[in-house]
This record gives C-alpha cells, sequence and structure tokens, in this order.
C-alpha cells in the first residue's frame, strides 16, 4: 500500500497502443482490482527525429493529442470489464522508458509489454522493457503476448 500521504496503492503500466500494451493495461488493472490499488495509464510520445526538422507536415500534426487519444481508447477498452478500479491517463512528453520509470517512482508495480510499437519482433524484450526491468526502483511485470 502506498504511504499515507500518498493515498492508495498506484500500479503504473505503460500504453503505447501495441497488443502488449494493451494487455499489461489489462492485467495492471486486474491486478488493482485485487489489491485496491489505483493505475496510472502511462503513454509517452516524442518529436520523431528526422533531418530539416522541422519538417512542415510535422509541425501541423499534434502529437500529444494522438497519443491521448490511443491512450484513451486502450483505457475505454479495460475499463469497461473493470469499472470500480480508478484508472488515471498520463500523456508525457519524453522517452518512454525515462517517462515510465519517473511515473513508478514510488509506485508498487510498473507493468509493461514485452514488445512495443518499434524494434525487431523477434527479440523476448523491447528496449523499452528491458530498460525497465533493469532500472525501475519498483517490482516490474513484463506481459507478454503471442
Amino acid at each position: 500500500m502506498g504511504t499515507e500521504n500518498e493515498g492508495p496503492a498506484r500500479i503504473v503500466a505503460g500504453v503505447d497502443g501495441s497488443p502488449s500494451s494493451r494487455a499489461a493495461l489489462a492485467w495492471a488493472v486486474r491486478q488493482a482490482e485485487l489489491t485496491g490499488a489505483a493505475v496510472d495509464a502511462v503513454t509517452a510520445w516524442q518529436y520523431p527525429a528526422g533531418y530539416g526538422w522541422p519538417a512542415p507536415v510535422l509541425q501541423s500534426f499534434d502529437f500529444a493529442a494522438a497519443a491521448g487519444q490511443a491512450l484513451a481508447e486502450a483505457v475505454e477498452a479495460v475499463a469497461t470489464r473493470h469499472g470500480g478500479v480508478e484508472i488515471r491517463q498520463r500523456v508525457v512528453q519524453d522517452h518512454p522508458a525515462t517517462a515510465l520509470l519517473a511515473a513508478a517512482d514510488g509506485a508498487e508495480l510498473l507493468v509493461v509489454g514485452n514488445r512495443g510499437r518499434g524494434g525487431f519482433a523477434g527479440t523476448l524484450l523491447g528496449s523499452v522493457s528491458q530498460h525497465c526491468v533493469h532500472h525501475a526502483r519498483c517490482p516490474v511485470v513484463v506481459v507478454r503476448t503471442d
């Protein structure tokens, strides 16, 4: 449980819209249901790296809104099945691993999917989940999908 100043225990779930992150969010919400914790569903976004920045097409795209929309859709899909769990949505402009580690500071648990939106499909862990496993200050659950 969280300390008196922090309120209820927190479980942080990393969400990037990938199937494994949606499974991680569902796992985190089921765990919160069992333990009475609240869930902080966190998604992070960054401006894409590119040459000649800022590209005119990218200047008009609202990355924060797109990330927030993807997060809201993932949360809505899980919340309909687990209405008694408080799920707080956080959209952060930062590297995903950095954002998740910061969000998980003081949390009971950090839950991530094994593979996100990038990288090599054949690897066991993605770079973000691997970084979280090695650097989080709380226990980390990695949810694997087929």
